[in-house]
């Protein structure tokens, strides 16, 4: 039972995963696909904002293959980690709740991404885990790279919309 709750558990994040950076890259599901996502990055200070929201869909997709599969454990969960902490500072202006564009849903990502990583992949799993060394190596490079992002972003000021989207001057 244990095994099955863990498999379903990892399809649900990777799958979501994917989605996400699907929003990202190209506009599926309702998304804003990488120009908008740019913009978005942009104003809330990560910046270069296209480039940013090019690194966060592969680690989202990245991170959600290697979580679905349990391959490289616990890397594709900590990968995930990373992404959902930096989009929860991301959305702290908007409350607690996901309808006001606040932190619960990246905040219910990283609690289960950090669980998956806690628990382990459980026997259905395709392909190895990292030696122990490694991952403990990975979770503080990525960690290390989580942080400076969300102080990048805490400590920046929104930035200006692109000439094409600024309001006209009154002449």
């Amino acid at each position: 039972m244990r095994n099955a709750a863990l498999l379903g558990a990892r399809l649900l994040l990777g799958s979501y995963m994917g989605m996400h950076a699907s929003q990202k890259l190209f506009g599926k599901f309702h998304g804003p696909g990488l120009d908008g996502i740019g913009v978005l990055f942009e104003k809330r200070g990560l910046t270069p904002g296209k480039q940013m929201g090019m690194a966060a869909a592969a680690t989202e997709i990245t991170g959600g293959v290697l979580t679905a599969t349990g391959t490289a454990f616990p890397a594709g969960p900590l990968a995930v980690a990373g992404a959902m902490a930096v989009a929860a500072a991301s959305n702290r202006e908007g409350g607690l709740m996901a309808v006001r564009g606040g932190v619960e849903l990246p905040l219910a990502y990283l609690t289960l991404a950090l669980t998956l990583a806690a628990t382990g992949p459980g026997d259905y799993k395709i392909g190895p885990s990292l030696p122990r060394s490694l991952a403990v190596l990975g979770g503080i490079g990525g960690g290390i790279a989580a942080g400076a992002l969300i102080a990048k972003m805490v400590t920046s000021k929104p930035g200006e919309l692109p000439p094409a989207e600024a309001e006209p001057a009154d002449d």
